[in-house]
């Protein structure tokens, strides 16, 4: 038995890390539909399977909680790593950033948000000896609660970072219906409920019991559900794309001169009523512009009767600068600013400590203010547009607290971004899903206007109705339909926040400490 024991203890964690892999696959790799989400739910059910193999296991004790820790932490990690590698690009090819220290970064990354997922790993099999046979069912539950504790954690401590959340996996699957009532935390709940009941229940027939419930529930929403929202007429957009590469963006003789000659241009020679220019669209501020260059573009859509969005940095050194949005346009347009609110750890705001990291990248980097979280929708020809800007998009309770006030609720959300940073990686087609999320749960359309890609035209329902070949320089003229009405997850998100989750998890999570010390059970 000493001879085995090694090879027992590194097989699981071999197969972790392909399971953390496979997960990493199926939310990274957009356009599988159904398959996409079974895979989740497949490569979770390892993870889970191991968990449950550590509960069974006659030598208890810290080695144990220790070892599920290891599990839940060697499969976070890889399914971490595989959903935002690209990191490197932007570190490495566009930073200058040594090549094994671009790597190490992402690793040191995934590493340190796993272990929220090590910890919860850990909880569940110190609370459920007794459960798993007598109770699976809140066995599962508590899985499901710690999961999406730490999915939660990931994505609202120290500013967040929920890039990948395992909702994203079912964009195109059957538990998409939930997106407009539970949101993309409560879909990542229900597959890790279903992954530890099917990892619980083997593969004997009992298990198509949680399968055949959650599919009848699901069925029944999808078929039977209301339609939270109602039509607030149509209206047409031009979105801009100038793909400019991020190495050549800030660069005088070439990617400024390009961006101001193709978006004066492009935004002139609009017919569209609304036309929208990405984030920085004009990388400059606007008192280093060629002189009369932005008088110019104001005068022309003052008169013109259109409307432009463009994406432009703000401010001063005294006051310090903003990411923003302006508003060209008739005089009752002209006084529309968004200011970015969530702003991105180390690239619009340097953490404390890590001006070091940051200096030995080759990375014009801000130190940006943020705006407020509520800033007001823009009112434009019967529909009230909402701005987000990039990185914005990933936080739908954060967009919820704009639908505060149903009278003034938006009727479209409009993402500006540039991602140009990752290159010609899966970030342009994670970011393009995680826009169509926000659709759904939110019950609204999307219109992105990006740099390099994908910009699109989404509807309410989260359907890609029209899009732009990513890497190429050109516009997409389209009709978008605004939509009046509250979804549920609108409802709660827009007045408390994500609380109903964080207090339904802790209370299942109290219910299985109480469980474990009336069992008396002994780890």
């Amino acid at each position: 038995m000493s001879i085995r024991r090694p090879h027992a203890q590194k097989f699981p964690t071999f197969w972790l890390a392909m399971a953390g892999a496979a997960q990493a696959a199926s939310v990274a790799m957009p356009g599988s539909g159904q398959a996409q989400g079974w895979l989740q739910i497949l490569s979770m059910i390892l993870l889970c399977s191991g968990l449950a193999g550590l509960v069974q296991n006659t030598e208890k004790g810290r080695a144990t909680l220790k070892r599920a820790a290891w599990q839940g932490g060697v499969f976070a990690a890889a399914w971490l790593a595989g959903c935002f590698w690209w990191l490197y690009v932007s570190m490495h090819q566009v930073g200058g950033l040594p090549a094994p220290l671009a790597a190490l970064a992402v690793l040191m990354l995934a590493g340190a948000l796993g272990v929220y997922y090590a910890v919860a790993s850990a909880l569940w099999v110190f609370l459920v000896p007794g459960l798993i046979v007598q109770r699976p069912g809140l066995a599962s539950a508590l899985f499901a609660a710690l999961w999406t504790l730490a999915e939660l954690a990931r994505g609202r401590w120290l500013t967040g970072f929920p890039w990948g959340a395992v909702g994203y996996a079912h964009v195109d699957g059957f538990l998409a219906t939930w997106a407009p009532w539970t949101g993309v935390y409560g879909i990542g709940a229900i597959a890790a409920w279903l992954a530890m009941r099917l990892a619980l229940a083997g593969w004997r027939w009992r298990a198509l019991k949680p399968l055949a419930a959650v599919g009848l529930v699901t069925g029944a929403l999808h078929v039977f559900a209301p339609s939270f929202t109602t039509s607030a007429g149509t209206s047409r957009v031009e979105l801009l794309q100038a793909n400019i590469s991020q190495t050549d963006k800030f660069q005088a003789a070439s990617g400024v001169r390009d961006a101001l000659a193709w978006y004066d241009s492009q935004l002139r020679s609009t017919r569209e009523p609304l036309v929208v220019a990405p984030e920085t669209a004009i990388p400059l501020l606007p008192g280093q512009l060629p002189p009369g260059y932005w008088a110019k573009l104001t005068q022309h859509f003052s008169r013109s009767g259109g409307m432009a969005l463009v994406g432009v940095p703000l401010g001063n050194r005294a006051d310090g600068y903003t990411n923003s949005v302006l508003a060209l346009g008739p005089s009752t347009a002209q006084a529309y600013r968004y200011d970015k609110a969530h702003l991105v750890p180390f690239g619009e705001f340097m953490p404390p400590g890590f001006v070091w990291f940051i200096r030995m990248m080759n990375i014009p980097l801000g130190n940006f203010k943020s705006g407020d979280w509520d800033q007001a929708s823009l009112l434009w020809q019967g529909q009230r547009l909402a701005i987000n800007i990039c990185y914005e998009d990933l936080f739908g309770e954060e967009l919820a607290i704009r639908f505060n006030d149903p009278k003034v609720a938006p009727t479209a959300l409009v993402n500006v971004s540039n991602i140009a940073w990752f290159g010609d990686t899966l970030a342009v087609d994670q970011h393009l899903n995680i826009s169509r999320m926000r659709a759904m749960e939110l019950g609204r359309p999307m219109l992105r206007a990006t740099n390099t890609g994908a910009t699109a035209i989404i509807d309410h329902q989260g359907r890609v109705v029209q899009q732009l070949p990513r890497f190429t320089r050109g516009s997409l003229s389209g009709t978008f339909e605004g939509r009046h009405g509250l979804t549920p997850y609108v409802r709660w998100t827009s007045s408390v926040g994500l609380w109903p989750l964080w207090l339904l998890c802790g209370g299942t999570l109290a219910l299985g400490f109480w469980r474990r010390r009336q069992n008396g059970a002994v780890f």
